[in-house]
């Protein structure tokens, strides 16, 4: 079986490209990303709409309520098993997202590492990133090299791995296993730097309009501090704003801010794999950018 990956940057543009090839290849779309899968975090997360998805069915959204984390491991049996399913139905499939975990677990398999420990990841909670990151380089100095020290999600998972296994999380996790029939041409989109920053910049702006503040004041009433410990732009900014962490105008800069960081890792992560197929759509139109898609999905030009 054939599918298609559209992975990139947020902002970039996947969720329409991915819309109108789903369209003319005839596929169901499958959302690897990682804030989509949360119950009512629609505003914050640009979370599609059945209005936009124009009758393309989706996966992997509204799933879960906010009140854990979900792990790469749960999102790759529970995508394995759509896909069991939508092979039965001779369907293809789009990935589209921008969590580069999610996708690797589908199109490259996981190696088997152990479950997430949710009581070692609340320890975790109580430690600062330097001090992890400084444990981890202790116990996996590969895995310290591998890892950014910012990127605070992967240093616990390593170090969960270590203490759990007594094994190198820089060694397990490259004995991958994949569990799926299909075969994924990789596509990432991009844009000029400065112009992404500024459609980022907008988008929040959007957000902010159609009610950011009040969906997060609910959703946190609602869940209390585990809704912050899932760590989510958009909404742990505006949980420290009620906090009296910053004030209102900082919290709305300080989601631009982490979501043009978080938009640099995610296009470093892609550039790092060099087997996507890369569109900058500021220079090409989107239609012929989704039409030479189109025509290597059906000739079959899988990397």
């Amino acid at each position: 079986m054939k599918g298609i990956v559209i992975a990139g940057p947020t902002g970039v543009g996947k969720t329409d490209l991915s819309i109108k090839l789903a369209k003319l290849c005839d596929a169901d779309v499958i959302s690897a990303d990682s804030a989509q899968i949360y119950k009512g975090m629609d505003i914050g997360t640009a979370k599609i709409t059945p209005e936009e998805m124009q009758g393309v069915k989706h996966y992997m959204i509204d799933i879960l309520e906010p009140v854990r984390k979900y792990s790469v491991g749960e999102f790759q049996k529970d995508v394995d098993s759509i896909l069991e399913k939508k092979e039965k139905e001779n369907r293809n499939i789009i990935l589209a997202g921008g969590t580069g975990l999610y996708i690797n677990s589908i199109v490259k398999g996981l190696s088997k590492l152990p479950e997430a420990d949710y009581n070692l990841r609340n320890r975790y909670l109580n430690i600062d990133g330097e001090e992890l990151y400084k444990k981890l380089s202790e116990v996996d100095r590969e895995a310290a090299h591998e890892i950014h020290p910012n990127n605070r999600k992967r240093v616990e998972r390593a170090l969960e791995v270590f203490q759990l296994t007594g094994e190198k999380f820089s060694i397990l996790s490259k004995k991958n296993i994949k569990n799926n029939n299909y075969d994924f041409l990789k596509i990432a989109l991009e844009r000029d730097r400065a112009h992404l920053y500024e459609r980022i910049n907008m988008r929040v702006d959007i957000m902010v309009n159609q009610g950011l503040e009040r969906e997060v004041k609910f959703l946190y009433e609602k869940y209390g501090d585990i809704l912050r410990k899932i760590n989510i732009i958009g909404y742990s900014e505006f949980i420290d704003y009620f906090n009296g962490k910053s004030t209102y105008e900082e919290a709305i800069e300080n989601i631009k801010k982490n979501s043009r960081r978080y938009a640099k890792r995610q296009f470093t992560w892609f550039k790092n794999d060099h087997s996507y197929i890369w569109y900058d759509l500021d220079k090409v139109a989107e239609e012929e950018i989704i039409e030479d898609i189109r025509k290597k999905f059906i000739s079959g030009k899988i990397l």
